[in-house]
């Protein structure tokens, strides 16, 4: 096995678990918190994973690029996002069916605050490694990024169907206790990928170099403006569907013609529908990056997430509604990959490498963290509207909405972003 081989099989394995750490309770955490009485407080929970990320991914970027190599700081990151995730975990274990949302939410927010900066990181371990053995990001990346969505939907699938006392992972704690145990095992695991250089230029003069924050100077660039802004409404999107989707699924257990159906009874699964699209629409990446550019990449992720909204709007658990359930699955690949990956590689090639681990983070707090906190509260409001625990039947009017937001967010980016795309020879 050659040393290129060799280091492909290491950054898929260092994939893998980081994903799969997400997947363990990304989209069945909603329906857990709303088994245990806590379902008004959702949006909380995932519109925390926004606000850490509006500073820590960018602060941990700083600390990768200036003064810590960067495999160190996502084995310290996993470290402590481990620890803190199966204390909330072994909380819930302990309280029973008395869980409070006050402990449990701030050990899950402190986990979350050192979790949200290792996806950004783990891109920069990647493609530095990548670049020191002289092999192109833009083409070797996105068929190892594909081993993180695949572990994302082991881990989801794990979380569907094993059960612990009668109980399914996707209904209790243990969800939490096996994310943390993940995270754990990758804080050991990243110390043995390839050293990261760090930039620790003598003679700073002043606050913007001494602490990395130069990331923030592409601002001054109008095109690199305008992508950081419809990043962060595009965004907006990106929870949603992980915070409500399996809810949603699950308040049709309330009928007992459907209450047995694959659709409510599954959630899980059918979900991880949207990861295995996910898994072949990365590998589209590299044509689409070099022969359409980013501008009309994003846009077709835009559209996208119209129609994945959409669908769930539309759909039924019984056929062949639930068919339409599916094809939202099936577009949340395009949706996703083709404005997160992308939107990364486009940040990957346009900055200098002295901030590129800064400028992922930025890209990182401008979605994950502006975002997903903006629209996870705004999403949450419209539920609250809609009055959907109350009122199941008025669940279609609030994925309309959604749909419609991302349907007007399309239209002004293609007016707005003015980029020219030359297609790769």
């Amino acid at each position: 096995m050659n040393s290129k081989t060799n280091l492909k099989i290491r950054l898929i394995v260092m994939n893998f678990l980081e994903f799969a750490v997400w997947g363990a309770y990304l989209t069945s955490l909603g329906r857990y918190l709303g088994n245990i009485g806590l379902g008004p407080h959702i949006k909380w929970f995932f519109a925390m994973q926004g606000i850490v990320s509006i500073f820590m991914p960018t602060v941990m970027g700083i600390v990768a690029d200036r003064k810590v190599e960067a495999q160190k700081v996502l084995s310290l990151c996993h470290g402590l996002a481990g620890v803190f995730m199966l204390a909330a975990g072994l909380y819930c274990m302990s309280a029973g069916g008395n869980v409070h949302f006050g402990p449990l939410f701030v050990l899950y927010s402190i986990s979350l605050a050192f979790f949200m900066p290792t996806i950004a990181l783990v891109n920069s371990v990647a493609y530095n490694a990548l670049r020191e053995q002289q092999m192109d990001p833009v083409k070797e990346f996105p068929p190892i990024r594909v081993f993180g969505t695949i572990g994302f939907i082991c881990s989801m699938l794990a979380t569907n169907f094993l059960k612990f006392d009668g109980v399914a992972m996707q209904d209790s704690y243990t969800q939490l206790i096996s994310s943390g145990i993940l995270s754990l095992i990758l804080c050991a695991y990243a110390l043995t990928m390839p050293k990261c250089p760090v930039n620790r230029t003598a003679g700073k003069t002043n606050f913007v170099d001494a602490f990395g924050l130069k990331a923030f100077t592409l601002f001054k660039d109008g095109q690199f403006a305008v992508f950081f802004i419809f990043s962060m409404l595009l965004g907006a999107s990106l929870q949603i569907t992980n915070g409500y989707a399996n809810t949603f699924l699950g308040s049709f257990a309330a009928d007992p013609a459907l209450a047995g159906t694959f659709a409510v009874k599954n959630s899980n699964a059918l979900i991880a529908i949207s990861q295995a699209s996910e898994t072949l629409c990365i590998l589209l990446i590299p044509f689409f990056m070099k022969k359409f550019g980013i501008k009309k990449v994003m846009l077709i992720s835009m559209l996208a997430w119209v129609f994945r909204f959409g669908f769930f709007g539309l759909g039924h658990p019984s056929m062949p509604g639930v068919l339409l359930f599916i094809l939202s699955c099936i577009v949340y690949g395009i949706a996703f990959d083709f404005f997160n990956i992308s939107g990364s590689l486009y940040v990957e090639q346009r900055t200098s490498k002295d901030i590129r681990s800064s400028a992922q983070g930025l890209f990182m707090m401008m979605t994950n963290g502006f975002g997903a906190t903006i629209g996870t509260l705004a999403a949450g409001a419209v539920i609250d509207a809609c009055d959907v625990f109350n009122t199941p039947a008025n669940w279609p009017k609030a994925w309309f909405i959604f749909a419609g937001y991302a349907l007007v967010v399309a239209i002004l980016f293609a007016i707005l972003f003015k980029y020219k795309h030359e297609e790769a020879k």
